[in-house]
């Protein structure tokens, strides 16, 4: 399959490799407004974007993208969503709204998405209503398989344009298409779906759905369960061929031979009611429709053509000035791109650290450009080098290097210095090629590179290089200026992150300085009356008869002067948070958290929770608000690496002896992945640069259960799961009373 994906023509692959794909304009406009609204909660837009094949194929790319994916797959929109987290679904909402724009204005003939986005929900309703009747084990698997069954078809009409659109607009039966597709490109829509699936590492049944849509009857039945329901619900849409010659349609139009083939893989109940379960679907479909405000149009019994991408009866012709049209069309360009960035500066200036605005100029550049393989360089004011160290999800050749700022060196540093893009496809004159630049498109895969400074009129931040061949080249070519833009809007962005950042450092430094200043002065201050005082009380017993009976008050009074002395003293140091009077009972706190972060840590991703929380209270010399945190975060490196269907418990037990001590233990086990060695080394306090964002979680772990006497164990073993105990001082039974 990848072989015969690698002789396609470039545009083609580069396209299957962004997953660019187009959505109705108004799922678009009702993505930007949910993103927006405050009161959108992540199972409402989950439910939007499977409503779209074009925003679910978005969604599940950049969740199961290197850079963001930890531990297993997703493939739980709710679930690739909580990975995205609000700030990027709202990027993507944006840039996809931008890359609409773009393509409105091109020039191009628009397809018409309806009678498509019709067609996929149809068979996705259809997919999950069949696969819940069959009972099957995963209908929402069955509804994504049935949503993106042609995704393939939107990706080629991205890739090459008119010469696809022709194609389809020859096409009057979508049982022929994929001979057409395959006589023409040398590959179907189908197989182009399915390397797209294959890329996020979903079940192979799940991407087989999309591959087997429309192999022939005969074949289906010794296919698995999913790709039998998506090739059955696409058939019942009308898009197969049936009734076959000679055969009549059964009962409430069901072919015959449908009904038979369906009782064969499903069994006589489910075939009885393959009438009213697409006749459901169809309302369901309906319901959406109405809501969106897109028109679904009737549905037409063995019409296999009407989920096709319906074209313009005419391809638009060239102007008779094409020079000039092209110079008006880039200067209206360049202004509309500046506006229309607007909203991504926006939302860049609100992210809060290094690592998720990279991410979000990835993600960024990836729709607006269809630049998927992007890499970014980091300039150091100190050395004068860029490096890639420490920048997670791009090509290992990137953290080893150090290129110094001269041109000859790379592209790169040609780039910065000069604060203009530069390419491997750069008509001007070049001297030979650098072996660094070499290095970098073989990491790629490409052919070339282009490379876009990140500067402003102050500084130079970095260089961000793309992969990318010469036909791509040629399509960017009229907005090389938007993406000078686009490097200046991401200079502007991390100029103002990291002023905001010093910003709260020198705040921080401050009024810790002030603090320090007004300690010492008071210390100084109180310490010279308190001095003086302790001094009188000893001439003071100088001058008393041996037997005067207020010695003994003159002793007390000078241990208290001692002890006030001792407090000023301690002023100047910052005091650790106090324990609860009495011990704090673990019971209790561990159910206040399971009220808080259960359902949205755990069981809202499809996690099982069980617990054993004691009935009694019991008691620990812990404080609170630190214990807290620990918990805190073991349960959210939980959430992030266990997937739907995996178990999550919890246990306390008590007159646990360690070392002679007694402790109460909370034990936390689960089904999960197992941990990688290098968050384990964090938990161990070996750092380790890339450990990642669990393994700094457990490093706070490490430092908190450390300051308060608490024990931390850990098992784990890939694959079988996670065990990891915290063993809590008991209060002594003093203390109790």
């Amino acid at each position: 399959m990848e072989r015969a994906l690698r002789s396609l023509p470039e545009p083609i692959v580069s396209a299957i490799a962004s997953g660019r794909v187009a959505s109705p304009p108004q799922v678009l406009l009702r993505l930007l407004r949910m993103v927006d609204d405050d009161g959108a909660t992540m199972v409402e837009l989950a439910e939007l974007i499977e409503r779209d094949p074009g925003l679910c194929a978005r969604i599940l790319t950049a969740a199961n993208s290197p850079a963001l994916r930890r531990g297993n797959p997703l493939h739980s929109m709710e679930n690739c969503l909580v990975a995205l987290g609000t700030r990027l679904v709202r990027s993507i909402a944006t840039c996809l709204s931008v890359q609409s724009m773009f393509e409105r204005h091109s020039g191009a003939a628009a397809p018409d998405l309806a009678a498509f986005w019709t067609h996929s929900l149809l068979v996705a309703e259809l997919s999950r209503e069949l696969a819940s009747a069959s009972a099957c084990a995963r209908p929402d698997e069955a509804y994504l398989a049935g949503l993106l069954h042609d995704v393939g078809e939107l990706i080629l009409l991205a890739a090459l344009g008119v010469p696809y659109a022709r194609l389809l607009a020859a096409c009057t039966d979508e049982d022929t298409l994929p001979a057409m597709e395959n006589e023409t490109l040398g590959t179907h829509h189908g197989e182009i779906g399915t390397w797209l699936v294959d890329q996020w590492q979903l079940d192979s049944a799940f991407a087989d759905g999309i591959l087997f849509h429309h192999v022939p009857a005969p074949q289906i039945v010794s296919a698995a369960p999913l790709p039998q329901l998506v090739w059955l619900a696409h058939a019942l849409t009308g898009a197969g061929n049936f009734p076959a010659e000679g055969q009549s349609d059964g009962p409430a139009g069901i072919p015959s031979e449908l009904s038979a083939l369906a009782e064969t893989m499903f069994g006589p109940a489910l075939a009885a009611r393959l009438a009213s379960l697409r006749e459901q679907a169809e309302r369901q479909t309906r319901q959406v429709g109405e809501a969106l405000g897109i028109a679904p149009p009737a549905r037409r019994q063995g019409d296999g053509a009407w989920g096709l991408p319906q074209l313009p009866p005419q391809l638009p012709q060239p102007p008779a000035d094409a020079s000039a049209a092209a110079a008006a069309a880039e200067i209206d360009a360049h202004i509309g791109g500046l506006a229309a960035m607007q909203p991504l500066q926006q939302e860049l200036l609100d992210l809060e650290d290094d690592a998720e605005l990279l991410l979000a100029l990835r993600e960024s550049a990836r729709i607006l450009f269809d630049l998927n393989r992007l890499a970014f360089l980091r300039h150091d004011p100190r050395t004068g080098k860029l490096s890639g160290a420490g920048i997670d999800g791009q090509p290992p050749i990137f953290r080893q290097v150090d290129i110094p700022l001269e041109a000859h060196r790379s592209l790169a540093a040609s780039a910065a210095l000069a604060r203009e893009l530069r390419s491997t496809f750069d008509a001007r004159p070049r001297d030979a090629e650098s072996l660094i630049d070499a290095q970098f498109a073989r990491a790629f895969a490409t052919e070339g590179l282009l490379c876009v400074p990140m500067a402003t009129k102050k500084r130079t931040f970095g260089v961000m290089v793309a992969g990318l061949g010469a036909a791509q080249y040629t399509r960017l070519a009229r907005h090389l200026s938007w993406l000078l833009d686009f490097g200046r809007i991401a200079a502007m962005s991390l100029e103002s992150l990291h002023a905001a950042q010093d910003c709260r450092r020198q705040a921080e430094d401050e009024a810790g300085a002030r603090f320090a200043r007004q300690a010492r002065r008071v210390v100084h201050e109180a310490g010279n009356p308190l001095g003086i005082i302790k001094s009188y009380l000893k001439i003071l017993d100088t001058k008393l008869p041996g037997d005067a009976g207020v010695r003994q008050e003159l002793e007390v009074l000078s241990e208290e002067i001692d002890r006030v002395a001792g407090i000023v003293r301690r002023m100047s140091e910052i005091p650790a948070a106090p324990l609860v009077a009495g011990g704090l009972d673990v019971g209790e706190l561990l159910r206040e958290m399971l009220a808080l972060y259960g359902e949205a840590l755990l069981k809202n991703k499809g996690i099982a929770l069980e617990t054993q929380l004691p009935a009694k209270p019991l008691r620990v010399a812990c404080e609170r608000d630190g214990l807290k945190q620990i918990i805190l975060n073991l349960w959210k490196n939980a959430a992030e690496a266990l997937s739907a269907g995996e178990r999550f418990s919890i246990a306390v037990s008590d007159r646990v002896i360690h070392d002679g001590r007694a402790f109460v233990e909370i034990r936390m086990d689960d089904t999960g992945p197992g941990m990688p060695e290098a968050a384990l080394r964090r938990l161990r306090g070996e750092e380790d640069a890339g450990a990642g964002p669990r393994g700094l979680g457990l490093s706070i772990v490490r430092v908190l259960a450390r300051r308060q006497g608490i024990v931390v164990t850990c098992r784990s073993r890939a694959g079988e799961g996670t065990s990891i105990a915290l063993l809590l001082p008991e209060e002594p039974m003093k203390d109790r009373e």
